[in-house]
């Protein structure tokens, strides 16, 4: 299934263009763990991605993982990890799947990811029984000035990718059973309708079941944590020479059959 967030209220697609309130439950989460026979729903109705929010607008945890894809890596003059490299995007960094972003200094670039949805909480989560523990996957941006991320020498994440609206999602959580293969999925960046990414999840380094098992290790995993699982090679600081975003640019961050993002970015 595919569920939105449409006026503060879940929303499942029954096409491209319609969907239902779900009438009974408050949030996409908890809508997707009731399962549809305890749905009551609103009449069919359209939409436009325009009219959508963030599915996840209050994460506990944003966990994110760092040069999860060999080519990026290098294309950031930076070593493979021989363990998940973890930082966060904080929370007020979260927007919805169509979003304004102000540019924050010269460098603001861009990161097309997955982001998997924890549904089922759990520490010491094996990695065979880690699939039963994500409600959903959808897309994400992790937005970032270089200028601050690097401003020191080792990097500074977190911060540098947490200004306001640095983390659009969306546009609506796609439960696993809709996927017949995850690895075959395609993440296509581009702006100005220039590609800039593109390149199969299969790609990852790290999977989400091994992330899962890898931070179920160290921390409680809760509903509704969300794991931005990296990005592949193509971002702005990887050009030569680098290619940075620009007021009046159009960005959009897409995974084959998860939808996209529209981003439009401000002064």
């Amino acid at each position: 299934m595919k569920i939105a967030r449409l006026n503060q209220h879940p929303f499942v697609l029954r096409s491209d263009h319609t969907g239902q309130v779900i009438t009974n439950f408050d949030t996409v989460l908890a809508a997707q763990q009731a399962g549809s026979a305890a749905w009551q729903l609103g009449p069919e109705q359209p939409f436009t991605p325009a009219d959508l929010q963030a599915p996840i607008p209050t994460p506990g945890q944003i966990f994110a993982i760092g040069m999860n894809f060999t080519a990026h890596s290098q294309e950031i003059h930076l070593a493979v990890p021989k363990t998940p490299s973890i930082f966060t995007k904080f929370a007020s960094a979260i927007t919805g799947p169509v979003a304004t972003v102000q540019a924050h200094g010269p460098r603001t670039d861009w990161e097309t990811e997955l982001v998997v949805v924890i549904g089922k909480a759990g520490r010491e989560i094996a990695e065979a029984d880690a699939w039963a523990h994500i409600a959903g996957v959808m897309v994400g941006e992790d937005l970032s000035d270089r200028d601050v991320q690097f401003a020191n020498d080792p990097a500074q994440f977190s911060l540098g990718k947490s200004f306001a609206n640095f983390a659009p999602i969306g546009p609506w959580l796609t439960t696993l059973d809709e996927i017949a293969d995850l690895g075959a999925l395609t993440i296509t960046t581009t702006v100005n309708d220039t590609v800039m990414q593109h390149a199969p999840l299969a790609n990852m380094v790290f999977d989400p079941a091994a992330l899962i098992h890898y931070l179920s290790g160290i921390v409680a995993l809760q509903p509704g944590d969300l794991l931005f699982m990296g990005t592949p090679v193509g971002t702005g600081v990887g050009h030569e020479p680098a290619i940075f975003l620009q007021p009046g640019d159009r960005l959009t961050g897409e995974i084959s059959d998860l939808g996209r993002l529209d981003i439009a970015i401000s002064e």
